[in-house]
């Protein structure tokens, strides 16, 4: 039996006390004068047999990527995760360590976090990164506050290329803190000019490559322009792998850049969970969020890791804290570390090449379907076509056959009529010639 130190007599004077009668009182939520509301129609309580079994007949509704051909993207990309990775981030060591405040119990931790820092550096081409973010939107949120204690400026201008998920919580993050947002309408043809935009009222302009609808861009001239008016650039990037292959946001002059790190080491898992990878310049690093792992020397010359510029509210008073995101996705950022680290330079590169080969090929397939048009511009391995028909009830069209054919656009904008006939469509190197004929032959029928 467990052990309960309080008796009848002292939790009836306990409730006395606080004036109800109950314990069920004390906790109730509604009052009991609120009318009951509707009854459900659920079932009464079950085994753990029954109720896995039950979970199961649910599941297998859902067209799964891992047993279907796939070409979703919107900011979700599948790749191939070595088995390695899966072995590596579930020994004890990691799967159940907590947040490493005593170093000199943690440096297994905070090592591995300090190669991520590394790496997440080498990717963006900038010189200081944190220790990861919850996603790239809470990321792009972060990116958005830090550029108004920056600067001391209120306004922040959003391109059109952003994910929409990112503009939602950069939004809702920014909406009670007295930034305005101006939220520029969706860009598929790469045709907004955000140069002619930029003024010194400013904090920061927020920009996407490869964008929502899969274009990829080049934000030299809007850097410059930028800093000619102090303001920030802000470059979000949705599809890491890109990285293999294009110009590093650093080189174009982002001054902070966050990316949505889970291709890398961590499945669909139909939405998440994620990581955010963050990244500013040197010069800015005091007011980056989060936490950062930096190396030092203990008392006996040795090199080891500690936290360091923890400007969290869990740390300093809350008014001076940089973020209120008080944590990081510490597994996940290890299973992108892994997958990186068992790439290699040499590797990943090549991963970036065969996805955007399989991307073109696929462009190309389609282009010959009747009723289907790929947006003209350049992309990496995602792109957006136009059907001849509403995209939305073709993609249903197309799960029924048993394949994931794209995402619809108008899932994430309803409110532009104009776009129902967009689809984003994704090639990896998961995908392959059947996959592609499959996909082509299921099209030609649907949109016959």
């Amino acid at each position: 039996m467990r052990y309960l130190p309080l008796n009848d007599a002292d939790r009836a004077r306990m409730l006395d006390a606080v004036g109800v009668g109950s314990v069920e009182d004390l906790f109730r939520d509604v009052p009991s004068e609120v009318p009951p509301g509707p009854v459900f129609d659920l079932p009464d309580h079950q085994g753990e047999m029954a109720v896995e079994q039950a979970f199961n007949a649910f599941a297998v509704k859902n067209l799964s990527p891992s047993c279907a051909p796939t070409f979703l993207g919107a900011g979700a990309y599948r790749h191939h995760i070595p088995a390695a990775v899966d072995a590596l981030i579930q020994r004890g060591e990691f799967l159940t360590s907590y947040t490493p405040y005593q170093p000199e119990i943690s440096q297994g931790t905070l090592q591995a976090l300090f190669e991520f820092q590394t790496q997440v550096c080498l990717l963006t081409g900038m010189e200081v990164a944190n220790a990861s973010m919850y996603d790239a939107a809470t990321a792009c949120a972060e990116a958005a506050l830090m550029a108004a204690r920056v600067t001391r400026r209120k306004k922040v201008l959003i391109s059109g290329s952003v994910h929409p998920h990112y503009v939602d919580v950069i939004l809702t993050e920014t909406g009670f803190t007295g930034i305005s947002c101006e939220r520029l309408a969706p860009d598929p043809m790469g045709i907004e000019d955000l140069v002619g935009r930029v003024d010194d009222d400013l904090a920061c302009v927020l920009v996407q490559t490869p964008g929502f609808f899969g274009r990829l861009s080049d934000f030299t001239a809007l850097a410059a322009q930028c800093h000619a008016m102090g303001v920030l650039l802000v470059v979000a990037v949705a599809e890491p792998v890109s990285l293999g292959a294009l110009m590093p946001p650093g080189e174009m002059g982002a001054d902070i850049v966050v990316v949505d790190g889970s291709s890398l080491g961590m499945p669909l898992s139909f939405g998440g969970p994620g990581v955010g990878l963050f990244a500013t310049r040197e010069k800015y690093m005091r007011n980056m969020p989060g936490r950062l792992v930096g190396e030092t020397l203990d008392v006996d010359g040795r090199r080891g890791w500690v936290l360091t510029l923890s400007t969290r509210e869990q740390h300093i008073r809350r008014e001076k804290a940089t973020s209120n995101i008080c944590t990081n996705s510490g597994l996940c950022a290890l299973a992108f570390s892994i997958h990186l680290a068992l790439l290699g330079e040499d590797g990943f590169t090549k991963l970036a090449e065969v996805n955007h080969k399989a991307a073109a090929a696929l462009a190309k397939r389609l282009s010959a379907v009747k009723g289907v048009k790929p947006l003209s511009g350049p992309f990496f391995n995602e792109f957006a076509v136009v059907l001849d028909k509403p995209a939305a009830p073709v993609v249903e069209a197309l799960a029924a056959k048993g394949i994931l054919g794209g995402v619809p656009v108008s899932r994430f904008y309803p409110q532009f009529p104009e776009l129902e006939n967009l689809m984003l469509v994704t090639a990896t190197e998961t995908n392959g010639d059947a996959d592609f004929d499959a996909l082509v032959a299921a099209l030609t029928e649907v949109l016959r």
